[in-house]
């Protein structure tokens, strides 16, 4: 709290900066031996001071609120680990054939590959990298939302069911609440690991590519990468294309927008003087708290 928080916000996202930017205090709340009420006081008691440790402080107190919305939603729906929030988004082509690679890191999307890796070593991963390893997955790879969920749960140190199956349903597109961000992991790898220090690091087969074909080291010429690394087992850019259309098929359709319309009325987030169905509560703001729905 006294010297963390100020690369908080700025570093986050980072695959590299991220490890060091987080709190990394997911494990203890999740295992319940820190409580977010503890927590959040402590980020308030800090003496020492400066405009980027306060920004810091106060993205990290939203982040705990959160955290709870989250918990709520697994009390309202103690079952969405067991079935999709909106049923209707799990009519899609489903196949397990890639499974295998993705969990290992061997799809031949580095950054991807690159990223599993990471959380096979550490146990850990920030939220950008959930969201991806999740969305490419599940939209562009085929692979059922329950086993790769039930395979990072595995996995992560910090489990904590609350935020899993909310993340996981969101990022696979299961809510029906808004079209899910498609992740291409050949950008974020440009965006998040311009240099190749991650990827590098993780992927020790693909040292001596040259930085101008990291992202795409199957262009590369093969003569010089040798076996070491597998080409993509799919093109990004046509499962992403395949992945969007049956996304906004689906929610052309009056049977998918009703369901979309309950699960938002029971599970999304409104603002303190809204009701559960999203209008103008008639309660006096005074009385009413900033409590993400719980």
């Amino acid at each position: 709290m006294e010297n963390r928080a100020q690369a908080y916000r700025a570093g986050l996202s980072s695959p590299l900066a991220g490890e060091r930017a987080c709190s990394r205090l997911s494990p203890y709340l999740a295992l319940g031996t820190l409580s977010a009420r503890q927590t959040h006081l402590m980020s308030e008691g800090v003496q020492t001071d400066t405009v980027s440790l306060r920004e810091g402080r106060r993205a990290f107190q939203s982040r705990l609120a959160w955290r709870d919305h989250f918990t709520q939603k697994l009390e309202n729906a103690p079952d969405m680990q067991l079935r999709a929030l909106n049923p209707l988004a799990c009519q899609r082509p489903i196949t397990d054939d890639h499974f295998d690679a993705w969990a290992k890191g061997e799809t031949g999307l580095q950054f991807l590959d690159a990223v599993m890796r990471y959380l096979a070593a550490t146990g850990w991963l920030n939220f950008r990298a959930r969201a991806m390893v999740i969305s490419v997955g599940c939209a562009q790879l085929g692979i059922d939302w329950q086993r790769a969920g039930q395979f990072l749960a595995s996995r992560f140190v910090d489990y904590d069911p609350g935020i899993h199956w909310r993340q996981v349903q969101m990022q696979a597109g299961l809510t029906g609440i808004s079209l899910p961000r498609l992740y291409n992991p050949i950008k974020q790898g440009h965006d998040h690991d311009p240099l190749g220090r991650f990827t590098r690091r993780y992927m020790p087969e693909l040292t001596h590519v040259p930085d101008g074909f990291l992202q795409k080291p199957w262009k590369w010429p093969q003569s010089l990468l040798g076996q070491k690394y597998p080409k993509p087992i799919i093109d990004i850019t046509t499962a992403t294309k395949e992945a969007r259309l049956h996304l906004w098929t689906h929610h052309k359709t009056k049977s998918y927008s009703d369901l979309s319309g309950e699960v938002m009325k029971k599970h999304g987030a409104r603002r303190p003087n809204q009701n559960r169905h999203g209008t103008e509560s008639k309660t006096n703001a005074q009385n009413t708290q900033l409590n993400f729905d719980l």
